[in-house]
């Protein structure tokens, strides 16, 4: 017994040395902060991205003259899906936003990334709305604009916000690499603990239970939405 004691003991030195000691549990604070700046505004310039490409490419079904804007989509899905988000963000941090801040650049870089993957999500909530809701649309005398925006997206968006929600959650996890580009993000932040300090265990330990624990508070908001919309749905 008096071992463990001992134990819990100088653990909590080691605690108290590591984070409190120098107020370094701000640099895990400051972390937070940045990574959940860029992982919500990514992923608000990926659902921008992805709905625009979603609708380019549902209007070219039928116009030949956005044959070349549905190519250049399919063109940046197919490599930006291909090329890895590190790789993706060192571009943009070396070679074209050379003097933008790197929480900037990594809010670009995460976004553009985001914005591949939501044009597939956007693309099969629009194409799981029943076709029979674009003619009865045009039937009360809209354009296929209209019918879209006012008929076909608020019902694809209810199809879609839980994939949205489960893109948010992986880009949470993907923004881990933004250190990269040198973001203080929770990852660096802890690494740069670790480097301070040479405790290995207790900031990797800690971020990574911040990050479970973001990541089971956005599952537990998932449900509550699809909750929701179930209901919202035998209306």
């Amino acid at each position: 017994m008096q071992t463990i004691l001992n134990a819990l003991g100088a653990w909590k030195d080691q605690l108290y040395s590591t984070f409190i000691e120098k107020d370094r549990y701000m640099m895990l604070i400051d972390g937070l902060k940045n990574t959940m700046i860029i992982t919500i505004c990514a992923l608000l310039i990926g659902v921008v991205i992805g709905s625009t490409i979603a609708i380019i490419k549902f209007f070219a079904e039928d116009n030949k003259k956005l044959r070349i804007p549905e190519l250049i989509c399919d063109f940046y899905v197919t490599a930006i899906r291909g090329i890895p988000v590190v790789v993706l963000l060192l571009i943009f941090y070396f070679l074209i936003l050379k003097s933008a801040d790197g929480v900037v650049t990594g809010i670009v870089a995460f976004g553009i990334n985001s914005g591949a993957y939501m044009a597939e999500i956007v693309r099969s909530g629009i194409q799981a709305v029943d076709k029979g809701q674009m003619e009865a649309a045009r039937s009360l005398g809209m354009n296929k604009m209209q019918a879209m925006m006012r008929v076909i997206m608020p019902q694809a968006v209810k199809n879609i916000l839980p994939a949205i929600g489960n893109e948010m959650i992986a880009l949470l996890k993907e923004t881990s690499v933004a250190g990269y580009v040198a973001v203080q993000d929770l990852t660096r932040a802890a690494n740069l603990i670790r480097n301070n300090t040479y405790d290995a265990f207790n900031p990797l330990m800690v971020t990574a239970i911040v990050y479970l624990s973001l990541v089971v508070i956005m599952t537990q908001l998932l449900g509550i939405l699809e909750r929701r919309l179930r209901k919202s749905d035998k209306r």
